[in-house]
């Protein structure tokens, strides 16, 4: 049977989403914490935003770049609008999400890895030590205490999430790799961002690597998306979950941990109804990056 150009595209993006996995594992810097007696075959995987820290890291990120003069406030107004659109069509068409990520990376390309290094550790500073969630935090911790390395895995630059990592004590960190050469970007990612099903190759990769039993690991995360990742492992737990993870997680029996107020369940759980409501964000985060 002959193919077809939606059949390549979907193909080309699961063998990207492989290679993203992939990378993001390699690229990981483990730092082995000291432990009485330390726990060799579990581990605990966290994803990042809503989940470990209130909001986007990346929307943190990327204001405080906008700050330091990287991009224009229309240049970010952009690409809220074109995340709105996503939510609101429902569907994540691949050429926009290619022009999209062509777009982000174009913000950092010529730039060194230790400069956006260098900046993350102030941003984080500045806008995101704040937004950890605590009861979140608390339980990496007990993980932690219990002798277990714990993983963020999250969609944010690899050299985002290792701050975050480093900064709230954890093992390492498993993120999008963004290509460099000679410590310079280059504009390109290695693979695909990382999400999904590449979340699972890269936990996958690590336990393979670390001599981690699956089912005595745990995983954490507040998005549907993630559900191969939290289906991989023997302790899967929702964290201030969006509505379909958290039907899925009753269906089946997972933990469920929310640390928000009802009302603000209720307006991160929505999705964005109609066009009204995308134009209404990218005209709210416009006005803020303006102040």
């Amino acid at each position: 049977m002959p193919s077809t150009p939606t059949g390549d595209r979907k193909r080309n993006l699961q063998s990207r989403s492989v290679l993203a996995g992939q990378a993001a594992a390699a690229a990981t810097e483990v730092e082995h914490a000291l432990a009485p007696e330390p726990d060799v075959t579990a581990a605990a995987f966290f994803d990042v935003d809503n989940t470990i820290m209130q909001g986007a890291s990346i929307f943190h990120f990327a204001r405080g770049l906008h700050r330091r003069k990287f991009f224009t406030t229309r240049d970010i107004a952009k690409a809220v609008w074109q995340q709105m659109y996503f939510r609101v069509v429902g569907v994540e068409d691949p050429e926009h999400i290619a022009e999209a990520r062509s777009s982000a990376l174009a913000f950092i390309k010529g730039h060194q890895v230790s400069e956006l290094e260098e900046i993350g550790e102030e941003i984080f500073d500045e806008r995101m030590a704040e937004r950890i969630w605590p009861g979140t935090r608390a339980i990496a911790q007990q993980h932690l205490d219990r002798g277990e390395r714990v993983w963020l895995v999250t969609a944010a630059p690899i050299e985002l999430a290792s701050v975050i990592a480093r900064r709230l004590g954890l093992t390492g960190a498993i993120g999008t790799v963004a290509e460099h050469v000679d410590g310079v970007y280059t504009g390109e990612l290695v693979g695909e961002m990382l999400h999904g099903e590449g979340k699972a190759v890269a936990i996958r990769t690590i336990a393979e690597r670390e001599g981690l039993e699956l089912e005595r690991c745990s995983a954490y995360s507040d998005s549907s998306n993630d559900l191969p990742m939290l289906s991989l492992v023997g302790h899967p737990c929702a964290v201030n979950p969006d509505a379909k993870l958290r039907a899925y997680a009753k269906a089946h029996g997972w933990r469920i941990r929310d640390y928000r107020t009802g009302r603000k369940v209720a307006v991160l759980s929505a999705k964005v109804a109609g066009g009204g409501g995308a134009i209404a964000a990218a005209w709210q985060v416009s006005r803020r990056l303006r102040r």
